[in-house]
C-alpha cells in the first residue's frame, strides 16, 4: 500500500474500549499517529475548532452521551470542512449508511469487521478522495469565477428549448431581470419577434457540430423595453449529457451610433454631390441645350428644303438630350415635399426609370404604408435603394415583371422588390457595392437587409426597418 503518514486523526467515541481498540489497529498500520479522543460532542467541537489543531481524518461513533444519528452527522460535517469523515458504529443499517454517504461521509465501517488493513485502507482512500474533491471544487470554482465574475454577459441556455439555465451577474446588471425572471425565459424572449425565425434556423445550423463558435449582432431587450444592440458570441456545450449553448453579449449599442452617424455623413455628402452635379445640369447644361436649340430656330426660315430636314433632325436631338438630361438630373437630385407620401415618392422614381414602359411594374401597397408619415430622409433612402435595385435588375435580371410591395407590421415597415428575371445562386455570388450600399443606408435607421434568389426563379430583396426610426416627428 501507499505509505499513509497522517499527523493527527480525531476519534469520536464514547466507549474506551473501542477507542482503546481503535487506538491499536492504527498505530499496526500507521506511523507515530497523533491520536485524539473525543467521548462527547462537546469536546469533539472544542477539539474540531481549535484553530492549533488541523485534523487529517475524523473517526466518528453515531452514538454519543450529547448527540447521536442524522444530527451528530450533519454537525460533524458541518464542523470538519475538508477533511473527511468515517463513521465507526454497530449498527449494520444499510439505509442509513447510504444516506450518511450521501450528506458527504467518506465511508461507514462496522466495528465487527474492522481490522487494521480495513481501517487503514478506508483512511488512505477518504483522504485521497478528499483531496480529489477538492481540487474538482477548485477547478470547479475557477470556471464559475470566470463566468460569473466575466465583465460581459453571459448565460447558457438548453440548445433544444432556449430555456435559460444559467446568467451571470453581468447579464443582470445590463438588462435589468433579476436571476429568477432570467430562469422564467427563454432566450427567445429576449429578441424582437421578427428575428426569431433567423436565431432559430442560425441555432439549428451552429449545433451540428459541435465547438462551432458563432458572432454575430442581435438585438436584445432589456427590462425596461429598451433596444440594445450586441455583439454576440455563442458556442454549443454538452453537459451532463444534455445538449447547451453558451452565449456572450458585448453592447455595442454606442459603437453603432457612432458607425451611423458617420454613415450618415459620408451619405449626406454624396447627396449633396449628387444635388450640385443634378443642379448643374439642370440649370446650366440644360440651358445651354436650351439656347441653341433657339438659335437653330432663328435659322430656319433661311434653309432651303433640303437643308431643313437636317435642321429637324438635329433639333430632335437636341430636345431628347435636354428630357435626357433632365430626367438625369431629377434622379440625382429628387425633390421631396413635406406633404409627400412614400406611394407618391415611389411613383416618381418609377416614371422617371421606366420611361420607355419595358417593364410590367406592379406596386402593392396597404392603406398603411401609402400613408406613412416618414422623415423625407427616409424617403431619400427608400428612393436610392430603388433606385439601385432598379439598376441591377435592368442590368443583370432580364426581367420582364417587377413587383413592389411595401407594408406595415405593429412596428415595422417592410418593403420588398421582386422580379422574375434569370437569378443567381446567392450562396455562391459575392454581393457588390450596389447591395453594399443598399445595407449600408437600411442599417442607417437601424433596419435589415435580406435578398434571396436562385438561378432560374428571379430575386427578391427585402428591407425592413423599425417605424420609430423613420417615422416624421409631429
Amino acid at each position: 500500500m501507499t505509505p499513509l503518514k497522517p499527523q493527527n486523526i480525531l476519534v469520536i467515541e464514547d466507549n474506551i474500549g473501542d477507542c482503546a481498540i481503535v487506538d491499536e489497529l492504527l498505530k499496526e498500520q500507521l506511523h507515530q499517529p497523533n491520536i485524539t479522543c473525543a467521548n462527547t460532542f462537546k469536546k469533539a467541537v472544542t477539539s474540531l475548532t481549535d484553530t492549533t489543531t488541523g485534523f487529517d481524518v475524523i473517526l466518528l461513533d453515531l452514538t454519543l452521551p450529547d448527540k447521536s444519528g442524522e444530527k451528530l452527522v450533519s454537525d460533524i460535517l458541518e464542523l470538519a470542512g475538508n477533511c473527511p469523515v468515517i463513521i465507526l458504529t454497530g449498527s449494520n443499517n444499510l439505509h442509513f449508511s447510504i444516506a450518511s454517504i450521501s450528506k458527504g461521509v467518506s465511508d461507514y465501517l462496522l466495528k465487527d469487521e474492522l481490522s487494521s488493513v480495513v481501517l487503514y485502507k478506508s483512511i488512505l482512500y477518504a483522504i485521497e478522495r478528499k483531496k480529489y474533491i477538492t481540487q474538482l471544487a477548485e477547478s470547479e470554482k475557477k470556471y464559475s469565477d470566470l463566468f460569473q465574475l466575466s465583465p460581459q454577459p453571459m448565460c447558457l441556455y438548453e440548445t433544444d428549448t432556449y430555456k435559460i439555465i444559467y446568467v451571470n451577474q453581468a447579464a443582470i446588471n445590463q438588462y435589468g431581470y433579476s436571476y429568477s425572471e432570467f430562469l422564467n425565459m427563454t432566450l427567445l424572449d429576449l429578441v424582437p419577434k421578427i428575428v426569431v425565425p433567423a436565431i432559430m434556423t442560425h441555432v439549428e445550423n451552429q449545433n451540428r457540430q459541435l465547438n462551432n463558435t458563432y458572432t454575430g449582432e442581435f438585438k436584445v431587450y432589456t427590462k425596461g423595453g429598451q433596444l440594445l444592440d450586441t455583439q454576440t458570441f455563442s458556442t454549443p456545450l454538452i453537459i451532463g449529457n444534455k445538449k447547451t449553448t453558451l452565449v456572450m453579449t458585448v453592447d455595442v449599442t454606442e459603437k453603432n451610433l457612432y458607425e451611423q452617424k458617420i454613415t450618415r455623413a459620408i451619405i449626406q455628402a454624396q447627396e449633396n454631390e449628387r444635388y450640385e452635379i443634378g443642379a448643374e445640369l439642370h440649370d446650366n447644361v440644360c440651358q445651354i441645350l436650351t439656347a441653341s436649340h433657339m438659335s437653330f430656330k432663328m435659322l430656319k426660315n433661311n434653309l432651303s428644303n433640303k437643308d431643313i430636314v437636317w435642321y429637324e433632325q438635329g433639333a430632335k436631338y437636341i430636345q431628347n438630350a435636354t428630357q435626357e438630361i433632365r430626367n438625369l438630373s431629377h434622379r440625382l437630385a429628387p425633390v421631396f415635399f413635406e406633404d409627400t407620401t412614400l406611394e407618391e415618392a415611389i411613383e416618381g422614381l418609377i416614371n422617371s426609370i421606366d420611361i420607355e414602359q419595358q417593364y410590367d411594374i406592379r406596386l402593392q401597397f396597404d392603406d398603411a404604408f401609402k400613408q406613412f408619415p416618414c422623415k423625407q430622409e427616409f424617403q431619400l433612402t427608400l428612393y436610392r435603394i430603388l433606385q439601385e435595385q432598379f439598376r441591377n435588375i435592368v442590368k443583370y435580371a432580364h426581367a420582364t415583371i417587377i413587383t413592389v410591395n411595401g407594408s406595415i407590421t405593429k412596428d415595422t415597415l417592410v418593403l420588398t422588390i421582386t422580379d422574375n428575371g434569370v437569378g443567381f445562386d446567392a450562396k455562391r455570388v459575392k454581393h457588390g457595392i450596389g447591395l453594399a450600399n443598399i445595407k449600408r443606408r437600411t442599417e442607417v435607421f437601424n433596419g435589415r437587409f435580406t435578398i434571396e434568389s436562385s438561378i432560374g426563379n428571379g430575386s427578391t430583396l427585402s428591407v425592413e426597418v423599425p417605424l420609430a426610426y423613420v417615422i416624421k416627428s409631429q
